[in-house]
């Protein structure tokens, strides 16, 4: 049976400890807690990596974050060589926040890429320095420097970020909210969350599982790295932290 794990850092992503109990570890070691801040894998987005302090001051490295049968089933793949901790146990958590907020910066900068673009996605990974977007668009007629300057003119702007919660019902009534061409957001919870950019959503709206930073400001400086085409159709815009080098 999947067990159900409290996800905190969907109503916040800037925990970075947290107090957890142990409610199994599976026959390849993966720790599952009542509850975590620890991110796993999804939509793109990396998994959380971090560690895990026991009662005697002892650590376990924590090399990925998964998902077991469920999405809301989330395993906590420990190092190699690393002690298994008891069902029971109480574990104090933290995430390798440095990673982290760089990839909820990126994760940002995707959604306000699909701004800028608003076409089909039909693919999408972030990474901590170079993340891609891929769309369903026939004719390029977009240049590096053109989609930067739009992004950083959002990123300037300082837009707020926020998360609000819509049903099944409100989501099948504006399917312009997905943006994905082939990926659909699980439904059936009677829950979807929309991550919203913008005051009162004004600038974009989108369901995703992922997490963000609270304005467009923190995202920082960044810029089309290339636009690289893939396939007749296919379009992967690549973004970057930093300013776009002098050619």
């Amino acid at each position: 049976m999947a067990h159900k794990t409290e996800a905190l850092f969907r109503d916040d992503a800037y925990l970075k400890t947290a107090e957890a109990q142990v409610v199994a570890v599976n026959d390849r070691g993966g720790i599952l807690l009542d509850r975590t801040i620890f991110y796993a894998t999804s939509g793109g987005q990396p998994g959380d990596t971090g560690l895990f302090e026991r009662a005697d001051g002892s650590r376990i490295a924590i090399a990925a974050t998964i998902t077991g049968e469920t999405k809301d089933e989330i395993i906590h793949v420990p190092a190699p060589e690393q002690p298994l901790p008891a069902v029971g146990e109480t574990l104090k958590l933290a995430i390798d926040w440095t990673r982290r907020y760089l990839l909820m910066r990126m994760h940002a900068a995707c959604h306000l890429l699909t701004v800028v673009c608003p076409f089909p996605i039909t693919g999408a990974a972030v990474a901590e320095d170079d993340s891609r977007v891929d769309f369903d668009i026939p004719d390029a007629g977009f240049t590096k420097e053109d989609v930067t300057a739009r992004l950083m003119e959002l990123v300037r702007a300082d837009h707020p970020i926020f998360t609000r919660l819509i049903t099944d019902e409100e989501l099948a009534a504006n399917p312009g909210l997905v943006k994905s061409k082939n990926v659909r957001p699980p439904v059936g919870t009677g829950k979807i969350r929309l991550v919203c950019i913008g005051e009162n959503a004004s600038i974009d709206s989108q369901p995703c599982g992922g997490t963000h930073v609270k304005s467009t400001g923190e995202v920082g400086e960044i810029h089309i790295g290339k636009i690289e085409k893939k396939g007749r159709e296919n379009r992967r815009f690549r973004i970057r932290f930093g300013p776009m080098p002098a050619n």
